[in-house]
């Protein structure tokens, strides 16, 4: 199967041409400069659903039989799958059922609904994705052809054609592909062409530290299910890779790489900041891992999947917090303040330093004790601020406990 995968990618690009777009590969000047290598981006947040996942699902839908379209379709999906199905579906005429967790937010399924129209119907059943995808497949044993959204060859085909597309656009003179890990269907589709081409181009996947399924499997030589997953990076927030897609990576992929959540919010805050570039965590993956490899790639010629743009604007206080925690820049305490007049005065004037900020301030007497705890955030002009402010609350007699998002308290105050 995994033989025949280079020729179903170049039969998948007939069957995308003229509704698919060729997105762009354009050069990230900044970014070069940084890390001393040529970064270029292949910018599949483009696309018309602003996702790649229109391709694999386009190639699976167009090649079932017409016995298989009057059946009709079905899949679960919360995000850029579903948008995928539900946009191929209204062009190819077909009907399709798209199951999506009770959770989902109405954002996106006021999306799938504007790509699907009158050929789709939204069934919410489900508290997470698991038991979603589940009610889907019973519903495609009775009545609909099933769509998975990464482990089927024509799947990987449809995402493929973006390894045919960045080859031609290089000439195949090319020396990193980074690409973004959930299920694996993208990094397999496109490793198998490229390596097929040209064996010397390394291709490196890259995964957030709190699903790192496959690079867990792999090191293992065997597919590794994750008891739970981190959904910050929630269109890779996959708890096991494929079956077809671990054995392609087995043989084509390079190495998988992971990043911090922290990480990947920061250069979703530098990228549209610096290049107006809006990404979703997952497509930020492939560039927050830059830092780590800079010596790896030095003078090399890279290019970054960005795999998405669908990002929730609500979603940008989190992704703030994260990158600001993640340089360093904001720090969270428990202090105990001696409940006498001037302390909090005292802790103004000889405590923060003059670029300090008190970004949170929480606390509530409740009794007559000589001392209180208060929680305060406080935001740094500079990460090297913390050492010296640490130094003036012990001297201060300030007795301080730092949280961190690593504590349990963090996640219930912040």
């Amino acid at each position: 199967m995994i033989n025949n995968l280079f020729k179903k990618i170049e039969e998948a690009e007939k069957n995308l041409n003229g509704v698919v777009k060729k997105t762009p590969i354009e050069f990230c000047s900044r970014i070069s400069k940084k890390v001393g290598a040529e970064i270029y981006f292949k910018r599949e947040d483009l696309q018309e659903i602003r996702s790649f996942k229109i391709r694999g699902a386009f190639n699976k839908i167009k090649n079932l039989s017409e016995k298989e379209k009057k059946k009709g379709i079905v899949t679960a999906s919360a995000g850029n799958h579903a948008q995928g199905v539900a946009f191929s579906c209204a062009k190819l005429k077909i009907k399709g059922t798209i199951f999506m967790p009770e959770t989902t937010p109405n954002q996106k399924i006021e999306r799938v609904k504007y790509f699907g129209g009158d050929f789709i119907e939204i069934k919410l059943e489900g508290e997470n994705f698991d038991i979603t995808n589940k009610k889907a497949k019973d519903f495609a044993e009775k009545k609909a052809v099933y769509i998975p959204p990464f482990d089927d060859l024509l799947v990987i085909a449809g995402q493929g054609v973006i390894g045919k597309e960045i080859y031609e656009d290089f000439s195949g003179e090319l020396d990193y592909v980074l690409v973004p890990i959930g299920g694996g269907g993208l990094i397999s589709g496109i490793a198998t062409y490229l390596k097929e081409k040209n064996p010397k181009i390394k291709i490196i996947g890259v995964e957030p530290i709190g699903a790192a399924n496959m690079c867990y499997s792999l090191k293992k030589n065997k597919i590794m299910a994750l008891k739970s997953i981190n959904t910050f990076c929630d269109g890779v927030a996959v708890k096991e890779v494929g079956k077809l897609t671990f054995k392609i990576c087995q043989k084509y992929v390079d190495k998988v790489l992971t990043v911090p959540d922290g990480a990947v919010a920061q250069t979703m805050i530098e990228l549209y900041q610096n290049e107006g570039i809006i990404v979703e965590p997952a497509a930020a993956l492939s560039v927050a891992v830059l830092e780590e490899i800079k010596k790896e790639i030095k003078n090399k010629k890279v290019v970054c999947l960005l795999s998405g743009g669908n990002n929730d604007i609500l979603r940008y206080p989190e992704i703030l917090e994260k990158s600001l925690v993640w340089q360093g820049k904001k720090h969270y305490f428990i202090v105990e303040f001696i409940q006498r007049p001037g302390r909090l005065k005292k802790f103004l004037n000889d405590v923060l330093g003059p670029d300090d900020d008190i970004v949170l301030f929480e606390y509530i007497k409740k009794n007559n004790k000589e001392r209180g705890p208060v929680f305060i955030g406080i935001e740094l002009k500079n990460k090297k601020d913390l050492k010296p402010l640490l130094e003036r609350m012990e001297k201060e007699d300030f007795n301080y406990q730092k949280i961190t998002d690593k504590d349990l308290l963090y996640h219930y105050l912040v």
